[in-house]
């Protein structure tokens, strides 16, 4: 067979069997007849001798080709290139004095080549195979086969691998069933939009792809399984991010006869004992515990990150009757004001604060103002409003000491706990305060059952319409919806959400008035969820559960930065796979055998 000007004999692997992979071979297996296989990771030639590294999942092994040994296979080695896949039998030696090398666990040894099989050669590749090659997300996807046999994405899969398999063992030894639920099934308001799949058999039908097991789930509890688990995948039609995908995976777990803390118990012993058993990890038990109102006000995100300091306080009573007209005003139509200290930072200069100011804009914060606090004397152009006993209530509320740089902002609550809790944690990344190697996982309880839509003009859930409410607040669903809390529960780590549960209705009149307190009227949910209220009218037992993001979570696990380096073939942030080719137009027999017709829409 010819490729370009050569001529290269493509070898069978026969009778060949593989004996060890490609890092398992040290000095105790000197004089070992070994046979290797793998891809060429790169190959010398010094002064006649050969040197291949051989590389496969595991990790690297050099292969030597001396013609003083076998004259025969060191000019056949002469046809190696790059990404080669070959076959080497050969007998393990011992490295010469001075060329072990340390950081390579095959580093003590070669492997002295008396057989070569070529089995497969290699195009010029389209990047370097290196952990630190700069390449674009659409080339890298495009050949997505090749960017995996990097050391670097091989070991994130291989960490998602022992993660899932752990998993399993861990919820199978409780008595979890794994049990499958359909992905064809029917549209539910899970806070996204479906995607559809059209119906042969029913023309002008359609299922939809799970956005989650949720109902499912509820229903295998009102089947009597009492625990269910399983490793499944959701999709999600939804403008993508770096953590977010079209197709994701979650661990999803449903309970029965539990409350929050049956469910949060099981969640915390499996973290735990995934942490100790992939990363060699302790995460000392139990989680901290935050209710949303004190998320909210202390770090001003329902995801606080809890690895440094930087809390906010509310000095709302101290400046709304100050001289200050934007905090006074503020103040008295119903907002508040709130700081966040700087600690040590007085030298940040002015354009740096002119560059936080544009930050907070982006949470639609009208304004920062600041205080440096020098040692004779207050910085700012905010200082002189201040009287001296307002002046003395700030340094004691805020700790202000010489050195520090005070941050406000005076808006809605909402506005303030959203601008102030993202600049803490911007400030935290650019201040350097963040233990990278820390993993700092905190519940979030009772999170409102609602908010209002402005878009819809509605009221919607805040997780979904099938959590319960706190029970000493089921009689507030009718007059005052905003303030019920509800019986949800989200897991944190580092200031990501990497879980979310709740206990649910089992009662049929609970679930029927948060459906009214929704705006979902009676015709609309029976026929929607009218399977799943029957079932809760033949013996509903209690039942909670929680879905842990799983791509997220090997995410943080492998200290990436994208769902996309812990996932085997991910689409791009246009939902499109560049290897595939996918979505693609339908061949026109495709769409008439559905009952389609695909009108173009105009910009």
């Amino acid at each position: 067979m010819k490729t370009g000007e050569e001529e290269i004999l493509f070898d069978s692997l026969g009778e060949m069997k593989r004996t060890h992979n490609c890092s398992e071979l040290t000095a105790k297996d000197v004089s070992k007849e070994v046979i290797l296989m793998g891809w060429v990771q790169r190959r010398r030639d010094h002064g006649g001798v050969i040197f291949v590294d051989l590389r496969d999942r595991e990790g690297i092994t050099q292969a030597v080709f001396n013609p003083e040994f076998n004259e025969e296979i060191h000019k056949k080695a002469h046809a190696i290139r790059n990404e080669f896949v070959l076959a080497v039998r050969g007998t393990v030696v011992p490295r010469p004095e001075g060329m072990v090398n340390p950081n390579l666990k095959t580093g003590e040894i070669d492997v002295m080549a008396s057989e070569l099989r070529i089995l497969n050669i290699s195009q010029t590749l389209p990047f370097v195979l290196e952990d630190d090659t700069q390449v674009s997300e659409n080339i890298s996807l495009r050949y997505r086969y090749l960017d995996m046999r990097r050391p670097a994405l091989q070991k994130n899969l291989m960490l998602r691998h022992r993660a899932a398999a752990f998993v399993r063992s861990y919820l199978n030894n409780l008595g979890f069933l794994d049990i499958e639920t359909p992905f064809l099934t029917k549209s539910t308001p899970e806070g996204a939009r479906d995607y559809l799949v059209p119906s042969r058999v029913n023309p002008g039908q359609f299922y939809a792809l799970p956005q989650s097991p949720q109902i499912f789930k509820q229903l295998l509890m009102l089947a009597g399984f009492d625990k269910y688990y399983q490793i499944v995948r959701c999709f999600r039609d939804e403008d993508l991010r770096a953590d977010r995908q079209p197709e994701f995976t979650q661990i999803d777990v449903e309970m029965s006869f539990v409350t929050e803390d049956d469910v949060m118990s099981v969640t915390e012993g499996l973290m735990a004992s995934l942490f100790k058993e992939v990363l060699g990890i302790k995460i000392e038990r139990p989680f901290k515990r935050l209710t949303y109102e004190e998320a909210t006000s202390r770090f001003g995100l329902d995801k606080p990150d809890l690895r440094f300091g930087l809390e906010l306080k509310d000095v709302s009573e101290i400046v709304g009757t100050s001289e200050f007209r934007a905090f006074a005003e503020v103040v008295k139509s119903g907002g508040l004001v709130k700081a966040l200290n700087a600690k040590g930072c007085m030298d940040l200069s002015r354009k740096e604060i002119d560059d936080l100011t544009a930050f907070v804009a982006i949470y639609k914060a009208k304004g920062l103002a600041w205080i440096k606090v020098r040692p004779d004397s207050w910085q700012s152009p905010i200082a002189k409003f201040f009287n001296d006993g307002e002046r003395e209530a700030l340094g004691q509320r805020l700790d202000m000491e010489t050195g520090d740089l005070v941050f406000f902002i005076a808006d809605q609550s909402k506005i303030v706990n959203e601008a102030l809790g993202h600049l803490r944690c911007h400030l935290a990344e650019k201040l350097g305060l963040i233990d990278e190697d820390q993993y700092d996982l905190v519940w979030v309880t009772q999170f409102p059952l609602v908010e209002y839509d402005e878009d819809e003009k509605r009221y919607v859930a805040v997780h979904h319409p099938f959590t319960a409410p706190l029970e000493e607040d089921i009689g507030r669903l009718t007059q005052d919806p905003l303030a019920v809390r509800s019986r949800a529960y989200d897991l944190m780590l580092n200031g990501a959400e990497i879980g979310g549960g709740s206990i649910r209705n089992h009662q049929r009149a609970v679930q029927e008035k948060v459906f009214e307190a929704l705006d979902i009227d009676r015709d609309t949910y029976e026929k929607k969820f009218g399977f799943l209220l029957e079932g809760l009218d033949f013996g509903a037992p209690p039942h909670g559960g929680i879905a842990l993001g799983f791509d997220r979570l090997v995410m943080l696990m492998a200290k990436q930065t994208s769902i996309r380096d812990v996932i085997a073939f991910p689409k791009t942030q246009k939902a499109a796979c560049p290897l595939t080719g996918s979505p693609c137009e339908a061949s026109p027999a495709q769409l008439e055998e559905l009952s389609l017709k695909v009108r173009t829409l105009k910009e």
